[in-house]
């Protein structure tokens, strides 16, 4: 069944390593009415992405064009490349009655935040620094002198996480989407949502 109100705009944010696109996809596949916000990018599409899916593909020209436009909820330049999240297709999504998730960097959190100050933050934290380590270390992806860099971009993406509405520990993926749906549902469950359903509104 189709939900009555406006969905709501999640912002899930955590170091690199943490697990939140694990969580995130086991989250997707619980919970119905849940839109996962895909970024737009400059960079080409590597083997087997597919525009839309993975990223909306854009050129650079196009890229700034939006930019001008503000068209995006918030962008970042990273190695050469422009990403962002589009705000068309999150407005769409929200107006179906989908909950929007933004799987977004601190930095990216509070520019959506100014324009979006009724959007859920949610940080998600590992359960200490040595797991963090051991987890980064398992991927198998990162040379030593990089995971010490990531664990000390962590640190500094910590500092911030008191700012978040609500804060995760992943220590398991079960135990982190059975907390991620709670408040996603609680979120619903608000005075003034309640009441504007009961009025017809």
């Amino acid at each position: 069944m189709k939900q009555m109100t406006k969905g709501k705009c999640f912002i899930i944010s955590g170091p690199s390593g943490v697990g939140k696109s694990t969580v995130l996809h086991a989250l997707m596949e619980k919970r119905k009415h849940v839109y996962f916000s895909v970024s737009a990018t400059t960079r080409d599409p590597r083997p087997g992405e597919a525009d839309g899916v993975h990223y909306h593909f854009l050129d650079v020209d196009t890229f700034r064009q939006w930019i001008a436009n503000d068209e995006f909820l918030e962008y970042a330049e990273f190695v050469g490349n422009f990403y962002g999240t589009p705000r068309r297709f999150v407005d769409e999504a929200m107006e179906r009655g989908e909950d929007v998730i933004l799987d977004i960097e601190v930095q990216g959190a509070i520019q959506v935040t100014s324009k979006r100050p009724d959007a859920v933050r949610i940080f998600i934290a590992p359960p200490s620094w040595a797991e963090l380590e051991r987890r980064l270390t398992d991927r198998g992806t990162d040379s030593p002198d990089k995971i010490q860099k990531r664990l000390l971009r962590a640190k500094v993406e910590f500092q911030t996480a008191h700012t978040y509405d609500y804060f995760v520990i992943n220590n398991t993926v079960e135990e982190a989407v059975e907390e991620l749906n709670a408040i996603m549902t609680a979120e619903h469950c608000k005075p003034k949502e309640r009441m504007e359903i009961l009025s017809g509104k």
